[in-house]
């Protein structure tokens, strides 16, 4: 078993690799943007250091979103020619179940990504169970959790410090855990998943005469 997995979702490169019989190697760096130039010679070291080929790679994991439009199409892309080369198998990993997997709470959790202007991506997990996520307003968001999950609970992810539900408790985590990662690219079924991104909302780009892509 030799398992990588990559996430440009972000402001960092991530890249981290799980070999059987050896620990697990992580490496993130903040860079901010150049995803696409940073990634492969990051991967590159990551497999000299362990002593790997390419080839050698089972399944690859990839974080699929929501996060930054272009850096999570170039994680997927990547992943995804990567493992058309290497025929290892690839698996789309979403962020907020790698932000649930590192909170290790099976009670009421919701799993908040601020999507910006004013929007949060909502998720409810119950029993380790996920809901579907949400696009919401901002000001909608507490009664949404309330709803799910009910009176208590946690809260988690980008979106949780703007949300006033004092009787959830803030887990106050941000920061993609990449062992969670590594651990739901093992677990992932791969008919159930793919390595497509997941945006938060449709692109902004338009084609001519103002119609959606």
């Amino acid at each position: 078993m030799a398992l990588l997995a990559i996430d440009t979702t972000g402001s960092d490169c991530s890249v981290a690799l799980r070999v059987a019989g050896q620990p697990d190697l992580c490496r993130s760096d903040p860079i901010g943007r150049g995803h696409a130039e940073y990634l492969a010679p990051m991967i590159a070291g990551m497999l000299d250091e362990a002593g790997l080929q390419a080839a050698q790679l089972t399944r690859i994991g990839v974080m699929t979103g929501p996060g930054s439009f272009a850096g999570s199409r170039v994680g997927v892309a990547f992943a995804r020619g990567l493992a058309l080369a290497t025929s290892a198998q690839a698996v789309g990993i979403g962020n907020l179940a790698v932000l649930a997997r590192a909170a290790g709470i099976s009670g009421p959790l919701a799993v908040l990504h601020d999507a910006k202007r004013g929007d949060i991506v909502v998720q409810v997990w119950q029993g380790g169970a996920a809901m579907s996520a949400e696009l919401l307003p901002v000001s909608e968001v507490a009664a949404r959790i309330l709803e799910l999950a009910g009176e208590t609970g946690h809260m988690t992810g980008s979106g949780a410090s703007l949300i006033d539900l004092p009787q959830f408790t803030d887990l106050a985590t941000t920061a993609i855990d990449l062992t969670a990662l590594l651990d739901l690219t093992e677990r992932a079924d791969a008919a159930q998943a793919p390595p497509l991104p997941f945006y938060a909302r449709p692109p902004d780009a338009k084609l001519p005469g103002g119609r959606q892509p």
